[in-house]
């Protein structure tokens, strides 16, 4: 069973939370405020946590700034009413991992639960296998086909990434706050030249294609091998 810490001042949004996440085969903590989930922390092994931004005593932001500093990799589905872009900007700079708008969809929090169990698993292991292909983190490897190339840094970051949630659509500008700097003179479009230099080295892969969504971004795609 996974212990999920759920941290939000409203008694009610709690107990929702809790409901869901037992009905589902998790142990909730609940926690009323950033300090009280830090309490929890010392005493308790937490696999995810839920994060509510406005809360008296310490609020969300804080919570989630002294919880990286402090080395943890927990990871952290930020759920608030707070919607707008600056919010979404500083959460991710903080270290978040998604982000959710209240009121939110029970059956989608709950798919975004289990791809972020499934990406903190990658990110331990550092590695990722899909058919015949391996991503291997610390080395920046990738291997397929029996053979093995070294990809430039933010390529590898890239692929990896988009690995990690096959199917999921990333924007342009999500892919940009997260492997370029905030303070970075690089345009826009450099994600699509990155993407372009992974098409081309992997056209002739067979277990996965970087798939353009209109409008929108990108996403990998698991290849359907026929049988």
């Amino acid at each position: 069973m996974f212990n999920i810490l759920v941290v939000d001042d409203h008694a009610h949004i709690r107990r929702l939370y809790e409901y869901t996440l037992e009905k589902n085969g998790y142990k909730p903590f609940p926690a009323s405020n950033g300090r009280e989930a830090l309490e929890l922390l010392e005493s308790n092994h937490i696999d995810l946590i839920l994060l509510d931004v406005m809360m008296p005593e310490m609020d969300g932001y804080t919570f989630l700034r002294t919880l990286r500093e402090g080395g943890s990799e927990i990871p952290v589905l930020v759920i608030t009413a707070r919607d707008g872009a600056d919010d979404v900007r500083k959460a991710f700079t903080l270290g978040t991992d998604d982000f959710m708008v209240k009121p939110v969809d029970e059956i989608e929090m709950l798919l975004r639960i289990k791809a972020l169990m499934r990406r903190a698993k990658i990110s331990e292991e550092k590695k990722i296998v899909i058919g015949g292909t391996e991503l291997i983190y610390d080395s920046l490897e990738v291997r397929c086909a029996g053979s093995s190339a070294i990809l430039p840094k933010k390529e590898f970051q890239i692929l990896f990434k988009l690995l990690s949630f096959p199917g999921k659509t990333f924007t342009r500008a999500s892919i940009m706050d997260e492997f370029w700097s905030m303070d970075s003179d690089s345009e826009i479009r450099t994600v699509d030249v990155h993407i372009n230099r992974l098409r081309e080295r992997f056209r002739d892969n067979e277990d996965f294609e970087i798939v353009t969504v209109r409008g929108l971004g990108y996403k990998a795609v698991h290849k359907t091998k026929a049988e």
